[in-house]
C-alpha cells in the first residue's frame, strides 16, 4: 500500500537496521519522514532493550543521517498497563502469555497512531516485515512477508482494518539480508547490528528473573506428578514451565518425561511420556479476524500455534464473543495456553486468537 505522495508517516524507530532502512525507503520515496522512539517500561535495575541509550543514539543518528525530525516519546505508563501487567498476570493464571501481541495492538499501534496524529502524521510505519494488500472488495488484507525466516504477520494478526488502513511496511517484499544490504548502500551504521531476540523489558535475566523480583509468590514450590497423580518430585514453580518442555524436569524413567499440563489449582506439574503428548484440538479466545467479520461457517485454513512453528491443515468453527474451536490435522505437542492461534489462507492472514487453558 503506498500513501499519496508527500503524506506524513511517523516512522517507529528502534535504533535496529530494519526500522532504520524502513524509515531511509520512505524518505528516499519523498514523503514527510518523522523518528518516532516510544520510551518503554522496565524495572530500576535494567534498561528497555527497545529504547536503551545505545539503542536511542543509534535512532537519533539514523535521523540526522537521513535529516529527518526524531523524538523520543514517553510510553512508560502505558507499556506498563497494557504490556508488563498482563504478563505478569498471565503467568499468575497459569498460563504462557505472549507480550508482543499486547504491545503491538495497545503501544505500536493504538499509542504511536495516537502521538502520530498529534505531530500531524496521517500514517505510521514500522520495520514489520509483513504486506499490505487492498481487496477487490475494497478491504484490508494482512499478506506474510516473503521470507519464510522472517515473516512477522504471526504478530500482527491482532491488527484491525483500521490499523491497516493508515500503517505501511516499507519491507513487505523484502528479506533480512536484502535489508541488510539496503542498509550498507545508504550508509547506515546499523547494517550489521544484531537482532534483538529476547523480552525486552525483563533485561539481562531471564523471565523466570524478572517474575521473582515482581512477584515471588507467582513462582512457588510444588508437586511434580504423572497422570495418575503419583508425586515424582517437585517443582519450584509452574511459571519455570511450559507445554511440551523435556528439559529442567529432573525427573528419571524408563523414557523421558515430558510437561503434559498444570494444575493450578494444586500448583502441581503434571507429566508424562512423549506417546501422552500432544492434541488435535482446542479452544481459542479474543480472536481478531482482520477482515472486520467473523465468518459464519466452519472452514478450512492453516493453523500457527507458535511463532516459528509450522502451519498445520485444521478446521475452524466460530462462535460468539470472539471465540473459535479449532480442530487440527495432526497432534501438535506444545499446543500451549496464552499463546495465538493464528490462521492462514496461502498467503493472507485472516486473524488469530490465544489459547484457552486446558480444563483438568
Amino acid at each position: 500500500m503506498n500513501p499519496p505522495a508527500g503524506s506524513r508517516i511517523v516512522v517507529g524507530m528502534s535504533g535496529g537496521v530494519d526500522s532504520s532502512v524502513a524509515a531511509a525507503l520512505l524518505k528516499d520515496q519523498g514523503y514527510d519522514v518523522i523518528g518516532v522512539m516510544l520510551r518503554l517500561w522496565s524495572d530500576s535495575n535494567t534498561e528497555n532493550r527497545c529504547c536503551a541509550p545505545d539503542a536511542q543514539l543509534e535512532a537519533r543518528r539514523i535521523a540526522g543521517q537521513l535529516d529527518i525530525p526524531f523524538y523520543v516519546i514517553d510510553a512508560q505508563d502505558a507499556f506498563y498497563q497494557a504490556v508488563v501487567q498482563p504478563f505478569i498476570d498471565g503467568y499468575a493464571g497459569g498460563i504462557t502469555p505472549n507480550p508482543c501481541l499486547n504491545c503491538n495492538r495497545q503501544i505500536r499501534w493504538k499509542f504511536l497512531r495516537s502521538r502520530a496524529k498529534a505531530l500531524g502524521a496521517e500514517y505510521i510505519s514500522t520495520g514489520h516485515y509483513a504486506r499490505i494488500k487492498i481487496s477487490k472488495n475494497g478491504s484490508y488484507q494482512l499478506l506474510k512477508n516473503p521470507d519464510p525466516d522472517k515473516d512477522q504477520s504471526y504478530f500482527l494478526h491482532v491488527l484491525t482494518q483500521d490499523d491497516l488502513s493508515w500503517t505501511v511496511f516499507p519491507l513487505a517484499d523484502l528479506s533480512k539480508p536484502e535489508v541488510r544490504q539496503l542498509a550498507r548502500d545508504y550508509g547506515l551504521a546499523v547494517a550489521d547490528r544484531p537482532d534483538s531476540q529476547d523480552l525486552c523489558f525483563v533485561g539481562q535475566d531471564n523471565y523466570r528473573g524478572f517474575l521473582r523480583e515482581v512477584d515471588p509468590s507467582i513462582l512457588k514450590p510444588g508437586s511434580i506428578v504423572d497422570l495418575d497423580g503419583v508425586v515424582l518430585g517437585e517443582h519450584q514453580g509452574l511459571a519455570e514451565f511450559t507445554i511440551g518442555q523435556r528439559k529442567g524436569l529432573g525427573i528419571a524413567g524408563p523414557e523421558p518425561y515430558y510437561v503434559i499440563e498444570k494444575d493450578i489449582a494444586n500448583n502441581a506439574l503434571i507429566i508424562g511420556f512423549k506417546n501422552k503428548l500432544g492434541r488435535m484440538s482446542f479452544n481459542a479466545e479474543d480472536v481478531n479476524w482482520i477482515s472486520g467479520e467473523s465468518p459464519t461457517d466452519p472452514f478450512n485454513a492453516n493453523i500457527r500455534i507458535r511463532y516459528k512453528s509450522k502451519a498445520v491443515p485444521g478446521k475452524i468453527t466460530p462462535h460468539g464473543n470472539n471465540l473459535a474451536h479449532i480442530e487440527l490435522t495432526e497432534s501438535l505437542p506444545d499446543i500451549t495456553p496464552g499463546q495465538a492461534a493464528v490462521f492462514y489462507q496461502d498467503q493472507i492472514c485472516l486473524g488469530g486468537g490465544i489459547i484457552q487453558r486446558k480444563a483438568l
